[in-house]
């Protein structure tokens, strides 16, 4: 199954998109901490913003008649954006302080937050850097685990840091989507493993064609219009 991203940042439609554009906007507002002196790898960084959105979907908050269920269903009725910031020192202890989850993978920490309007953003969010955000990866990845679920990044694109941190999280998103209540609640009770790999180039087209949900940029930032993104390979989707 294949999503397409919305044109004016990363947010990939829902299956029927229907007037999800005529409904108000919302945004997942991620922020990513890095420190000057110990910047995270970029791996755990994409890890870190992938079970953070796990995490808020997942949280007892986000459902029912939680402090956050009507942000997140206003947020999912439509267009699904997100928007990676990123922040140090001073300014993450003030992000900290806001309503959110920070969730941790390897040395990168990521806070979520409710979705919020996309003018309504509070101050100490709306202050921080969403531009030029870029990471390295100190030694490469060990091979991940395919008894879990894998992000396959698309190898073939280079995106900075920030925007692909927005493309993981699209694409545990979407697995979450796919998924029976049984199989969620069995991620959720596992602490949501997963890894985000860039895919070996000579299985990329065989993935992007497997079934497996896809995230298809809508190219207005980075990257060509229709770039396939992230195939989200989740075991019970197999």
């Amino acid at each position: 199954m294949t999503y397409e991203q919305a044109p004016v940042s990363d947010s990939p439609f829902r299956p029927e998109p229907g007037d999800r554009d005529l409904a108000p906007q919302f945004v997942l507002p991620l922020v990513v901490r890095i420190e000057r002196a110990e910047p995270p790898a970029r791996t755990d960084a994409l890890e870190a913003a992938a079970r953070a959105v796990l995490v808020i979907l997942g949280d007892e908050r986000s459902s029912g008649d939680g402090e956050w269920a009507r942000a997140m269903r206003d947020w999912q009725d439509a267009r699904i954006r997100k928007v990676v910031r990123r922040a140090r020192g001073a300014e993450w202890r003030r992000a900290e302080a806001l309503d959110g989850i920070t969730v941790t993978a390897g040395s990168a920490e990521v806070r979520v937050f409710p979705p919020v309007p996309l003018d309504g953003w509070p101050k100490d969010l709306a202050r921080l850097q969403v531009s030029g955000t870029d990471l390295d990866d100190p030694e490469p990845p060990a091979a991940p685990d395919l008894a879990a679920p894998v992000l396959w990044m698309n190898p073939d694109l280079g995106m900075s840091a920030g925007k692909a941190m927005a493309q993981a999280g699209h694409g545990a998103q979407l697995a979450w989507w796919e998924l029976t209540e049984p199989q969620r609640a069995a991620w959720r009770a596992a602490d949501y493993p997963l890894a985000v790999r860039e895919a070996d180039p000579a299985r990329w087209d065989g993935l992007t064609a497997s079934g497996l949900p896809v995230v298809r940029d809508a190219g207005f930032t980075e990257i060509a219009p229709g770039s396939c993104t992230v195939v989200a390979d989740h075991p019970a989707l197999r």
